[in-house]
């Protein structure tokens, strides 16, 4: 699709806006560490992570839990993707449509709901007799709750997209069923699983909010230390060194993310293998056993959440009614507006833009590879004038948020039929008029699918959030930070009953901009 003149100026503006709050940020908190210990000694080495053995074991720790969060989420989503993919059963849509709702909940929610499960005194490490405090399995479990359903997503738009002429021509040249998918169906979906493990990787590795509940001391990954080296030891020099390396590693997965997408929204017809009904105890124990997966990894946080919460009783829900709440649901509301006006202007921008370059492509996903909590303190060193403002909080949501719009946009550009649009070019339309009268109304479903992700982003963030904000901008995410923080089972039971009303707001959120129609097959982008 060609942009005119007057749409690559404006395309500039999310470049402007990368620039100015994250590469600068970034860049500032680096010179900041580098030049204090320039002042007192020799320049520190780039290679100091790994020569120093604690920072080291952060790093290794951090790529070991999202690279087995990968695998475990190949392990359990592939199964059942096919599942999903190919049987035809009651309820099957409404397990489809649930598998985004991980997704949209706010990732402190998420942490709650894992603490409510497996944390002490939690619903099933209590009923097992479990001790999981403090060891790995939390935060990889919270991993799995928030990636398994981007893998099953992935994985069932690309078994959607297998040819079954190609299959049916491998079967009756004698292929079995395990070889008919070894050597026709896998080489067609592993792009699609690759470009979803990516994802995966990008939101284990550079994730915050549930490593900071869910991973304590001994287990806590480099976006952790970066806020306890920045906020708590004030040592900016081995910080700014951990956010460099973070950048390059991230920066690297991203790149090939963008490049694997770029591959898969080329157009293409198959005629997709048709779906059966289940008609034999083996066929009935795979759709019990897929979604006996969902509801253990996806839906049990989420429903120990709310069991909790319902048997604290009413005096707690009485914490919803106080003026701190009321103010910080204010706060979230209205703050989410705005920033999700300005993400859809800079995602809608984006995507104009990222149809004509790989890079602008993948400059969309610098806001997932690029540390909240370094970014937060690359702004207050940058912009110390602007600390106490909300425009610059309001743009940080905003642009943590867009590229959700820009990514499903980019999407639906891609796939876009040449000919409608040489049609109305041909009959006179003018550059604008053919966007607004014709491209627009064929992206809508993906705009306001990216804008319902991005809701539901700026509606629960949190790293952000905890660094930028006056205390009278505290926000539901901030209350529910300080009752987990506070002694006491009475704090702990107020957590959970706010992290209801968190997560209703997001699912209300996405329910009402989706709408009812489905859009378009595809997996989102998170975090």
């Amino acid at each position: 699709m060609a942009i005119t003149r007057r749409q690559s100026l404006l395309a500039a503006l999310p470049l402007l806006c990368l620039a100015v709050l994250l590469v600068a940020p970034v860049l500032r908190l680096g010179f900041e560490g580098f030049w204090g210990e320039l002042a007192t000694g020799p320049a520190p080495s780039l290679w100091a992570v790994w020569t120093d053995p604690y920072l080291r074991w952060r790093v290794l720790w951090s790529l070991l839990q999202a690279g087995a969060t990968c695998a475990a989420a190949l392990l359990l989503g592939l199964p059942v993707a096919w599942v999903l993919a190919r049987w035809e059963f009651a309820g099957r849509r409404l397990v489809l449509r649930l598998l985004m709702l991980p997704f949209v909940v706010p990732t402190l929610v998420a942490a709650v709901g894992v603490l409510a499960l497996w944390g002490p005194h939690g619903l099933l490490s209590n009923a097992l007799g479990l001790e999981l405090q403090d060891s790995p399995w939390l935060l990889l479990y919270g991993n799995l709750f928030f990636n398994l359903c981007v893998v099953v997503r992935a994985g069932v738009d690309a078994l959607e997209q297998v040819n079954a002429q190609r299959v049916a021509a491998a079967r009756s040249l004698g292929a079995s069923p395990w070889r008919a998918f070894r050597r026709v169906e896998w080489p067609a979906i592993a792009p699609w699983l690759a470009s979803s493990l990516c994802l995966v990787f990008l939101y284990c590795f550079a994730g915050f909010g549930l490593a900071l509940v869910l991973g304590g001391q001994r287990y806590a990954t480099v976006e952790v230390e970066i806020y306890s080296l920045v906020a708590r030891e004030l040592q900016l020099a081995p910080a700014s060194l951990l956010a460099l390396w973070m950048l390059l590693l991230t920066g690297a997965v991203a790149w090939g993310y963008a490049a694997i997408e770029k591959r898969l929204a080329t157009p293409g017809r198959v005629q997709p293998i048709a779906r059966r009904r289940p008609s034999r105890p083996v066929h009935w124990l795979g759709v019990g056993g897929a979604c006996a997966v969902l509801l253990f990894v996806c839906a049990a946080p989420i429903a120990a959440i709310l069991w909790r919460a319902l048997h604290a009783g009413w005096q707690t829900w009485a914490v919803l009614l106080e003026a701190d709440t009321l103010a910080a649901l204010w706060n979230t509301l209205r703050f989410s507006a705005v920033a999700l006006l300005l993400a859809t202007v800079l995602g809608l921008l984006h995507a104009l833009a990222a149809q004509q370059s790989l890079a602008m492509r993948a400059a969309a996903f610098l806001p997932f590879v690029v540390s909240p909590i370094t970014v937060a303190f690359g702004l207050l060193l940058l912009y110390p004038q602007w600390t106490a403002s909300l425009a610059l909080l309001l743009c940080a949501y905003a642009v943590l948020a867009y590229p959700f719009i820009a990514k499903f946009l980019a999407a639906a550009l891609d796939s876009l039929p040449a000919h409608v649009l040489q049609a109305a070019r041909s009959l006179g339309a003018s550059p604008w008029r053919l966007f607004w009268r014709v491209t627009l109304p064929l992206v809508a479903p993906a705009l306001r699918r990216g804008m319902a992700f991005a809701a539901a982003t700026a509606l629960g963030e949190f790293a952000v959030t905890l660094f930028l904000s006056r205390p009278e901008w505290a926000t539901l995410t901030t209350l529910v930070y300080q009752r987990l923080g506070r002694p006491g089972a009475a704090n702990g039971d107020a957590a959970l009953v706010l992290a209801c009303l968190l997560m209703a707001l997001a699912l209300a959120a996405f329910a009402l901009i989706e709408g009812p129609r489905r859009a378009e097959p595809t997996h989102p982008p998170h975090a």
